[in-house]
């Protein structure tokens, strides 16, 4: 059985949903320390001059607080701010009006937790692209353990015998210590798609909206596009 275990992020870009639908178990790694110049708050969308800007939610700062503690910081007038921005640049797409009901809902309401935003947007967005795969919270799995050892522990708490994980964590995980437990390592090589955008030239790496809005039921296509052979075998692992 495949996992993935990631950090919740603000409206992900598309390569996020990659993971997801190549995982049958996607963990949510809710409970570690949150940065703030991250995914995890903000993301990038694509301007009618060609031009991309970051949407970024307030929070509220406390030193070394988790991910699942972070507060919206809902003194600043961000959500309006937000779907006025998202408006502005997608409502000539051709799938705006699709998914406006839903997005126009998400800023409507007042969001307490980022964590409860993220994962909210990401189960949304998985639904409307198809993918059925099982979510949880590595918070609810009461497990302990640094980097590599915690990462084995949920995985062997959820029951998974291979492990999918992006390349930026080549840097701190340690994939002897997946040979020793039975844990197959793949490293997610995704290789971008070029899709049919608004407004000049084509601008990779923005949120998955700029996907959706502009191919609508397609994008499940252009992400498994970019998916495929995109799992390269840690050859140290078995």
């Amino acid at each position: 059985m495949k996992a993935v275990i990631l950090q919740p992020m603000y409206l992900p870009w598309i390569g996020y949903f990659g993971l997801i639908d190549l995982a049958d178990i996607f963990v949510f790694y809710d409970d570690v320390q949150f940065v703030e110049r991250s995914w995890q708050r903000r993301n990038r969308i694509k301007m009618p001059n060609g031009k991309w800007i970051w949407l970024s939610v307030p929070v509220i700062k406390k030193f070394g607080q988790k991910i699942n503690e972070v507060k919206v910081n809902n003194g600043v007038e961000w959500s309006k701010r937000h779907w006025h921005s998202i408006v502005h640049a997608y409502r000539k797409a051709p799938y705006f009006k699709e998914y406006e009901t839903l997005f126009r809902h998400v800023y409507s309401v007042s969001w307490d937790y980022l964590v409860d935003l993220d994962i909210f947007l990401i189960k949304e967005i998985s639904k409307i692209l198809g993918i059925d795969t099982r979510f949880v919270l590595s918070s609810e799995l009461n497990v302990s353990g640094g980097k590599t050892d915690r990462l084995i522990n949920i995985l062997t708490e959820i029951g998974a015998d291979e492990y999918i994980s992006g390349p930026a964590a080549r840097e701190y995980i340690e994939p002897i210590k997946f040979k020793k437990s039975g844990i197959k390592l793949y490293w997610f090589e995704f290789n971008h798609p070029v899709y049919p955008q608004l407004y000049g030239e084509f601008i990779p790496y923005l949120s998955v909206i700029d996907l959706l809005f502009n191919v609508g039921p397609k994008a499940i296509d252009y992400i498994r596009e970019g998916a495929e052979d995109s799992l390269v075998l840690d050859e140290r692992t078995i």
